[in-house]
């Protein structure tokens, strides 16, 4: 007898409930920056200074206005979604270290400017769960894969600079999350999610012990018939 899986309505409910809470913080961020009239983008990540480390935790709550919230808002709750849904075993660990080694890394060695935004989340997410499904040997997180190439397969430009002359867009964070999701997609690839097995599979087993155990049997009586054994008369 094998466990049953969980069902998928709880299933779905705890995958959404993270980018759900992300998002909702981030949207509350943004309407009390604009309400109370303050810039709040000092809390984003200004490379190589101490005051721009606080940033690496920060700097994906903080929007430049709310095209720029809106634009992440969408991608990055699918992509969370996705992550904890198919992932849920690594999910947290990966989420958590694309956070903070994007942001890290951004501190290192981008630009001298305020990175502000969750971009590099977005490119994180998408490139863990792209990678990730090309090392494992799973035709669902392959066709994840699939899907995530096939809807955001225009991300890649984000990493080119050259191609938004004038535009004010971090495309050091967006390099930073796309190397840091395809790291940890590497790091991960033996822990997570396994090939599902379906019941026909288990069945085939059983009947393949169930003809061995024959086999064995119908050697032990061959045996018996060849080497009989010798009584002793008193």
């Amino acid at each position: 007898m094998h466990p049953e899986t969980p069902t998928e309505r709880p299933r779905i409910l705890a995958s959404i409930l993270i980018p759900a809470l992300l998002l909702l913080l981030m949207w509350a961020v943004k309407a009390a920056e604009t309400l109370s009239g303050f810039d709040l983008g000092l809390l984003g990540i200004y490379p190589r200074a101490w005051k721009g480390l606080p940033g690496i935790i920060t700097a994906p709550f903080i929007h430049g206005d709310w095209s720029h919230l809106g634009a992440n808002s969408v991608s990055l709750f699918v992509l969370t979604a996705a992550l904890f849904y198919f992932y849920r075993e690594v999910a947290m660990k990966a989420f958590l270290g694309i956070w903070i080694i994007t942001g890290l890394w951004v501190w290192m060695g981008a630009r001298e400017a305020w990175h502000i935004g969750a971009s590099g989340l977005v490119y994180g997410n998408a490139a863990f769960l792209f990678f990730s499904g090309l090392f494992r040997r799973d035709t669902r997180l392959s066709a994840l894969a699939l899907f995530v190439v096939f809807s955001y397969g225009s991300l890649i430009w984000g990493i080119f600079p050259q191609f938004f002359p004038g535009k004010n867009i971090s495309w050091e964070g967006h390099l930073a999350g796309l190397l840091s999701g395809s790291i940890l997609a590497f790091y991960f690839r033996r822990e997570g999610p396994k090939e599902p097995r379906y019941s026909w599979e288990f069945e085939e087993e059983d009947e393949d012990e169930d003809e061995d155990e024959d086999e064995d049997e119908d050697e032990d009586e061959g045996e018996e018939k060849t080497n009989p054994t010798a009584t002793a008369n008193s």
